[in-house]
């Protein structure tokens, strides 16, 4: 079912299925609920999906210049307070899993778990910083070029031919956003703060999912923030780049899956 509610004035959507305890899916950047739909249609027997629409992402209205993982935190919570949801396993890919993180740090009661789908809880580097500076001034020149370009460096290399029709999809989803909403989350995750701390004081069980062929984030990156929880799961698939949801759904989703139920038990 398709819901919103307002958040400072304006409309977050997300899309609630099934039943039992609660897992909230965070998609990541120039994505949107969408992609979380296989997921949920696996999950829903057992649990409760809620999928959210990131401010300025899908269905989601922006909120700010700069979409801050603060404020994109504090809508997700919105959702949850609205659904009455007092925990829930919490899944992010990449900047989802920045989002998570963010929740986490501040409202760790709320959670059971945690899964970081190709995310990290580092900041970002003086070296990123520039990069995302300078993709901002990409994207208002030429958005379109810029998606267009994006979205496939995304997967492994090797297998770029057998995933054409989900790239594709995924550059229609990223051509909707305007481009002041891909800016406002470039600059959100360029000013985000290193939650290392909080991975070290995590008392929620914590898995991360790492591609070794993730041209974004590194899995030896992955692999020294795994050790820091004092209970962590990883899994690290081969053949697999920066979308693990696509490029092994069956193993990323039963994954999932198993550790939910672990988290509720």
């Amino acid at each position: 079912m398709g819901k919103t509610i307002c958040f400072q004035g304006k409309n977050i959507a997300y899309q609630i299925r099934g039943n039992g305890p609660a897992i909230v899916l965070l998609h990541g950047f120039l994505e949107s609920k969408a992609i979380w739909d296989d997921f949920t249609d696996m999950l829903q027997s057992e649990f409760l999906v809620i999928a959210v629409d990131l401010p300025g992402h899908g269905q989601s209205e922006s909120l700010s210049e700069i979409h801050t993982m603060k404020l994109m935190a504090e809508a997700v919570k919105a959702v949850l307070l609205a659904e009455n949801i007092n925990q829930a396993v919490m899944v992010g890919h990449s900047m989802g899993g920045y989002v998570a993180l963010q929740f986490a740090a501040e409202c760790e009661n709320m959670l059971k778990g945690l899964v970081l789908f190709h995310s990290h809880a580092g900041a970002d580097s003086a070296e990123a910083k520039e990069n995302r500076r300078r993709t901002i001034d990409i994207v208002m020149q030429n958005k379109t070029g810029f998606i267009r370009q994006f979205i496939p460096d995304l997967f492994d290399k090797r297998h770029l031919a057998e995933y054409s029709t989900p790239i594709t999809k995924l550059q229609d989803m990223a051509a909707l956003m305007s481009p002041e909403a891909i800016v406002a989350a470039l600059a959100g995750m360029r000013d985000r703060e290193s939650q290392l701390p909080c991975l070290s004081t995590l008392a929620i069980q914590v898995l991360f999912i790492a591609g070794k062929n993730d041209s974004r984030i590194p899995f030896e990156l992955i692999l020294s923030q795994a050790v820091i929880p004092s209970h962590s799961e990883l899994m690290l698939l081969d053949n697999v780049g920066h979308m693990g949801f696509i490029e092994a759904f069956r193993k990323t989703s039963k994954a999932l899956l198993h550790f939910s139920i672990r988290c509720f038990d």
